[in-house]
């Protein structure tokens, strides 16, 4: 078009109509052009992308972690649909600390392969790193559902941010089960008894989150807890009397203990529990105060422990499943199916509520409703290999 223009000074004014049709034509084109690459987007030259993957990957395998990470953005610009690419810059990005970089590399690889266990797994660590929980905890337990626990180090590095995840969340027994995965564990270290003792003390902080003078407190507890999870019941009791001497008074020291103590002796757990409500309220051991007699179809010695319960915290499923149970197994199966019903509309996949449902209805005559709640028992089930010992 310059030559044109230029050409155009010189010309006759006798052939401006030629060149103004010209340039209309001209101009048609490359609005047509415009049209297409908008409906058509562009392709990346071949050569081109070939070329930057290949030096991308010769960066990494060189260690040159900024260099290939440059080079694996600039190869994505022009292949966005590269799983390869996005892997490799999210875990680049993961090893140099740029977390929300990594999270949304990895959210990108994601999308082109779903539920990909590894991604899902270091994307969760990622979103810890940048102090979004909750999407962090959901990740990484997909990806152990998935099968990313495939390598023992894998597996403890997941446990143990599952475990102060559930802890910030206020799950707190689910954390300890999640901590007992290092029962076997022989180099246990302070980190891992802080965050055990935060679940154990009912503390919904991370570690970094704790004031350094009550650190001390929060490691005797979790080294006491840990000791009890490894099966050295004898220097677990120790540690927890020189817990019990604390002054003031540590909440929760008992219950944990009564918590630990629960599995195999139950009659021993019932004396900590007691013992932690001279201590301070606790709904927690109010609940398994109730839970022991109902496992022995006691609903009477039951009930007073569950009411006080949803007294002290009428929103806790827990505290809802067993007063619906006390009061079904007392005889007064009306208000305990409300209770209950309640329970399900608190925590939809809890079985235990589902199966103490099916006994209500059973007993009050609705046998649709019973059936009902046997068949969602046994769809819970399927995969599960011990029934539920607790609330």
């Amino acid at each position: 078009m310059a030559e044109a223009s230029a050409g155009n000074r010189g010309m006759s004014i006798i052939r401006w109509r030629h060149l103004r049709l010209r340039a209309r034509g001209l101009a048609l084109t490359v609005l047509l052009f415009a049209l297409l690459s908008r409906l058509c987007p562009a392709q990346a030259d071949p050569a081109n992308f070939s070329d930057l993957a290949t030096k991308a990957t010769a960066a990494r395998e060189a260690n040159d972690v900024p260099g290939a990470i440059g080079l694996y953005q600039q190869a994505l610009k022009l292949n966005a649909k590269w799983p390869d690419g996005w892997w490799f810059l999210g875990s680049l990005q993961y090893g140099a600390g740029t977390y929300a970089g990594a999270a949304a590399a990895l959210s990108h690889y994601l999308e082109l392969t779903p539920n990909a266990a590894p991604a899902l797994a270091m994307r969760g660590l990622c979103e810890f790193e940048t102090a979004d929980y909750g999407k962090s905890l959901n990740d990484i337990q997909r990806a152990l559902a998935l099968g990313a626990a495939n390598q023992p180090r894998n597996e403890k590095i997941l446990r143990y941010h599952e475990a102060l995840l559930l802890t910030r969340t206020g799950r707190f027994e689910d954390a300890l089960r999640s901590y007992a995965f290092f029962g076997h564990e022989e180099d246990a270290t302070p980190e891992l008894f802080l965050g055990l003792g935060l679940a154990g003390l009912r503390t919904a902080l991370l570690p970094k989150e704790l004031r350094t003078d009550q650190q001390e407190l929060y490691i005797s507890a979790g080294r006491a807890a840990f000791d009890f999870m490894k099966g050295d019941k004898e220097n677990a009791h120790r540690e927890f009397q020189v817990l019990f001497k604390h002054v003031p008074a540590v909440p929760n020291a008992h219950y944990l203990y009564g918590y630990l103590l629960y599995a195999s002796d139950p009659d021993a757990a019932v004396v900590e529990f007691k013992y932690e409500l001279e201590v301070a309220p606790n709904v927690a051991a109010e609940v398994m105060l109730a839970w022991i007699p109902l496992l022995q179809n006691d609903g009477r010695a039951a009930l007073p422990y569950a009411r006080k319960a949803v007294a002290q915290d009428p929103t806790l499923p827990s505290a809802q499943l067993v007063l619906g149970r006390a009061l079904t197994e007392t005889g007064n199966t009306k208000d305990g199916i409300e209770y209950l019903e309640k329970t399900v509309q608190l925590q939809l996949d809890n079985l235990e509520v589902h199966l103490a449902l099916a006994k209500a209805y059973s007993k009050s005559g609705r046998k649709e409703d019973a059936r009902r709640e046997r068949l969602q028992c046994l769809e819970m089930t399927k995969n599960e290999t011990a029934p539920a010992t607790h609330p």
